[in-house]
């Protein structure tokens, strides 16, 4: 017989996925009432929280947002038609291109960032324990 989960793990984890999608609906919804597609809201948060001493290439926005390197390259197409990035060459490389918000993604992002802060302040304390229960029955399993 193959190794299974009890049934209150399943239940953990569809409870976990739930609330994960919980989030990120009201993270859509939240992009679109803003007027920007959650991908775009994706892409200016991916730029301004880079970690540091990573460049800001299309490549690595789309490594980063798990998507394919043309989407990346069109979703920044977009969001500079809008004002909200610029897409600058390299200073050692002219052929490297980097991606940068301009004042008006740095305002959309801020507001954006605000109100899915204080949605985590709300919903996240349920996300994290449903993921210490999650957590808690893999080192049941693992025992």
């Amino acid at each position: 017989m193959e190794d299974d989960l009890a049934l209150d793990q399943y239940r953990d984890l569809a409870e976990f996925r739930r609330q994960i999608r919980r989030f990120l609906y009201f993270s859509e919804s939240t992009a679109r009432e803003h007027g920007l597609e959650p991908q775009q809201h994706q892409l200016l948060l991916t730029v301004h929280g880079l970690p540091e001493g990573v460049r800001p290439t299309i490549g690595e926005l789309a490594s980063r947002m798990f998507i394919q390197h043309h989407s990346a390259v069109e979703l920044a197409k977009r969001l500079e038609q809008r004002g909200a990035i610029m897409r600058v060459a390299g200073e050692t490389d002219r052929r490297e291109v980097l991606v940068k918000l301009t004042e008006k993604g740095r305002a959309a992002l801020r507001s954006l960032v605000l109100e899915h802060r204080e949605e985590l302040e709300k919903s996240g304390p349920e996300l994290a324990s449903v993921l210490q229960q999650v957590l808690g029955h893999a080192k049941e399993v693992a025992a």
